[in-house]
């Protein structure tokens, strides 16, 4: 399976850690396909400030195996406006690359623009990577957050289109829910023959040392494939 198209990490300040003083994350992952088999991901993640950048391996039967590493950061370029890009390089020649501009503090405004190299590239999360990004959203006290986002193919003429809804709420001192509501429409498959739309979700259970991921995501990355994901992480 040679997968051009998935999603390429945009960086975005709702992804801030539960605990902000941990340096290191260590996800482990587990997907499993309709198709009847199973994937693994390992993922290492070091931060140092604003700055992100990490080393992870991906498995599967059917696709094989494929590392990758890559860094983000966030630039303050004003007060309440900040440029954030980030690089991403994986084996069989895959690079990409995104980069976003934010602005605001409570109510906030994104717009992002990624692009790739094309070369195959298993992407284990939701959205086009040559594409672009718009999104709205609210922070409030002790992390509360929500906000819409929308990331669209803007360059292989695939129609792909996913909008995103996203919350983030603390439900006690030590515990934080995370939930993403996901729409994707557009065509995929092999040779952009299949016409896709459908409903995905992740929640996440975060305490400050450790968190806990479920997720669905029909037509993973516009193919024919429903994946659920069991993520566990640990932050040191």
């Amino acid at each position: 399976m040679k997968l051009h198209l998935g999603v390429l990490a945009l960086l975005m300040p709702l992804a801030a850690l539960a605990d902000d003083t941990a340096e290191y994350k260590l996800t482990l992952g587990n997907y499993r396909y309709d198709a009847g088999y199973s994937g693994q991901d390992v993922n290492l993640r070091r931060r140092a400030g604003d700055t992100n950048a990490w080393l992870a391996v991906y498995r599967d039967r059917e696709f094989g195996q494929q590392a990758r590493t890559g860094v983000d950061t966030s630039i303050e370029l004003a007060d309440a406006l900040a440029l954030q890009p980030s690089v991403q390089a994986a084996t069989r020649g895959f690079l990409g690359g995104s980069i976003n501009l934010q602005w605001g503090a409570t109510w906030f405004g994104l717009v992002g623009w990624g692009r790739t190299n094309l070369r195959p590239y298993y992407n284990l999360n939701w959205d086009p990577n040559d594409a672009v990004t718009i999104g709205l959203g609210w922070r409030g006290d002790g992390g509360r957050t929500v906000s819409v986002t929308l990331i669209a193919d803007d360059r292989l003429h695939t129609h792909q289109r996913d909008l995103h809804l996203f919350g983030r709420w603390p439900l006690g001192e030590s515990l934080r829910l995370t939930l993403d509501l996901m729409h994707k429409s557009g065509l995929g498959g092999d040779d952009g023959s299949l016409a896709v739309r459908a409903w995905g979700w992740s929640a996440t259970l975060d305490w400050p040392a450790w968190f806990l991921r479920l997720a669905h995501d029909p037509k993973q990355n516009f193919s024919g494939l429903d994946a659920d994901r069991l993520s566990i992480g640990l932050r040191f």
